[in-house]
């Protein structure tokens, strides 16, 4: 067999090898990375005590990567085949420092160049984004302070109005908050605004999130307020009139509830073309009927039929339901505008509200069989695995 002419590459390897990790980027990280204005990513885990609090056990033993505005788990994917990470070798290599020979243990003369295995790689890291994808909402439900004051009368004024709090300050105050929250910072805006996070002085500067009967208690004075005033809630408006709506007369020293929880709930329930963000403040809003009528009656709901116990019959409900609405819109209350899951009902009669994180939990128990029957079924070992990564 003739040999061929080639020119040769001594390969050796370093002992010990170095600590490397690949991590497998999607295209469209990759865009972001290599762009003019690449952004820093963030790696974020949840404290202990955060990551028990949601009931995820495991939650304190993973990473998220974060962009500005997306979310990645990372997680290790174990390889049958191994990876050398290698490194040209410039420094001159000397015959007494390695000795090649052939079968008949004749010395060879070393080749012009070489390449050294620095590193050998069994596992990879790789980019995961759940079905679900991520949401900051049961990381801030279980940081925030609870804002609920209990009052038989829910128009009795709780607090004198206080002066408000500087942007930076609450800016500040937020993204602290944050940085425990394993999410990118888009998500935890969003967040924020699903649960109508807000920061105010009160007895002392803190971050809060109103309760169902504290939603509750600022809409009623909504409609009120606009009624009274001539507001139309379908049609753009100030905020600052709408503040003055909702004020009574008597209120001159003492309001119902702080300003800044106001402006989470008109954050929250205007239309998503005014939803500015978070470091500006919200002028001009203005209400989708339909998305707003829906958010009213899981509020609604979620205030006086939180669990089980504490079921309400259908009829009362819708009757609740549109008692809170203003007249022309009370057409529009029926169980069918509801979530797909917002309730449940322990019997034909009666109803009581679902949480957030109960739902995902209902959701994930009632697609885990068919995910098990697609994995048994299937003759590809990577679907047979995947579900142990």
């Amino acid at each position: 067999m003739s040999t061929q002419a080639a020119p040769s590459i001594l390969f050796t390897h370093t002992n010990p090898q170095d600590g490397f990790r690949l991590l497998e980027l999607s295209p469209e990280l990759e865009e972001l990375l290599t762009s003019k204005d690449a952004p820093v990513l963030e790696l974020k885990s949840p404290s202990t005590a955060l990551a028990q609090a949601v009931l995820d056990p495991a939650a304190q033993d993973y990473v998220n990567l974060c962009t500005p505005t997306q979310t990645y788990r990372i997680r290790q994917v174990q390889s049958s085949n191994s990876l050398h990470i290698l490194r040209p070798s410039h420094a001159e290599i000397s015959q007494a420092d390695i000795k090649v020979v052939t079968e008949d243990e004749d010395p060879l003369s070393l080749p012009s160049e070489a390449v050294t295995a620095i590193a050998k790689c069994s596992s990879t890291l790789e980019l995961h984004i759940p079905p679900g994808g991520f949401s900051a909402v049961p990381f801030l439900e279980k940081s925030l302070r609870l804002y609920d004051p209990r009052a038989d009368d829910g128009d009795v004024a709780m607090e004198a109005e206080s002066a408000p709090l500087d942007a930076k300050r609450v800016r500040e105050m937020r993204e602290r908050l944050w940085r425990d929250i394993p999410v990118s910072e888009k998500q935890c805006a969003s967040g924020w605004m699903e649960v109508c996070g807000f920061v105010d002085s009160g007895e002392e500067i803190a971050c809060w999130r109103p309760s169902a009967r504290a939603r509750l208690r600022v809409w009623k004075r909504v409609v009120e307020g606009s009624v009274l005033q001539g507001i139309d809630l379908e049609k753009q408006f100030l905020v600052r009139d709408l503040w003055r709506a909702v004020l009574d007369e008597d209120d001159e020293v003492e309001v119902p509830f702080p300003r800044a929880l106001l402006e989470a709930v008109v954050r929250r329930i205007c239309v998503e073309e005014e939803r500015v963000d978070l470091r500006d403040e919200i002028k001009w809003a203005s209400f989708d009927r339909v998305e707003c009528t829906q958010w009213v009656g899981e509020t609604y709901l979620a205030a006086t039929a939180p669990i089980s116990s504490s079921a309400i019959g259908r009829s009362e409900f819708l009757r609740g339901w549109k008692d809170c609405l203003p007249e022309s819109w009370r057409a529009e209350a029926a169980l069918s505008k509801l979530k797909n899951g917002c309730y449940s009902s322990p019997d034909p009669t009666t109803i009581f509200f679902v949480e957030p994180s109960q739902r995902q939990q209902a959701s994930k128990t009632s697609s885990a069989p068919a995910t098990a029957a697609k994995a048994k079924n299937t003759r590809n070992w990577h679907e047979l695995l995947k579900g142990s990564r």
